[in-house]
């Protein structure tokens, strides 16, 4: 019996060891780079885990699995956000992770050309879905709240945001019921993770 609890343990413990499902992205990068490849051009984004290292982490490791290839960017305000990373082109929704708590307090703001998290109401309910702010917006900083954590920012491409911000969209989608839907949803081919340098 002895014999066979130990190797049981000693299983699970190999077993446990070998999954890489847990394993950090470049965890020695303070600063690491993913490039998303969209059907209106390419945007490399820098994340900052110093300021925002779960939301950082959250973020590569649905880049790291591929699960953002082939979302669409489901919500465009003209003038203020691009969101995306939550639904294919089918409009289903994408597999989420636990949520992750804000981060919004780290000093990053919510300036053109900056990555945050998209949330429900409540302030700790982001899981994978991020957005781009097309232009400075203040209100989504934390002042005597939560506001909508900040984790990177574009460091080439803002002409592909801008044509992204710049797709017409629906003041409401029947299907969905969803508000500020695009006629033609841009879609997300591919994120990756750069390599170190």
């Amino acid at each position: 019996m002895k014999a066979v609890m130990t190797s049981v343990v000693l299983t699970l413990a190999l077993t446990f060891l070998a999954a890489p499902a847990t394993a950090q992205v470049q965890p020695d990068n303070p600063f690491p780079k993913v490039k998303l490849v969209t059907t209106e051009g390419e945007i490399i984004v820098e994340l900052n885990r110093h300021r925002a290292p779960l939301t950082v982490e959250n973020f590569l490791k649905y880049v790291d699995i591929g699960s953002y290839n082939g979302t669409i960017f489901h919500r465009i305000v003209p003038g203020f956000v691009v969101q995306g990373g939550g639904y294919d082109h089918e409009l289903v929704a994408k597999k989420t992770g636990s949520p992750i708590p804000n981060e919004s307090g780290n000093g990053l703001k919510n300036k053109y050309g900056t990555i945050a998290m998209a949330r429900e109401n409540d302030p700790h309910t982001a899981t994978r879905q991020f957005f781009f702010n097309v232009q400075d917006n203040p209100s989504l900083d934390p002042d005597d709240g939560w506001g909508y954590a900040v984790f990177g920012v574009i460091t080439s491409g803002y002409e592909t945001l801008d044509k992204l911000a710049e797709v017409e969209s629906l003041p409401f989608h029947a299907e969905t019921g969803w508000r500020d839907f695009p006629s033609e949803p841009p879609v997300l081919i591919r994120a990756e993770v750069l390599p170190q340098q």
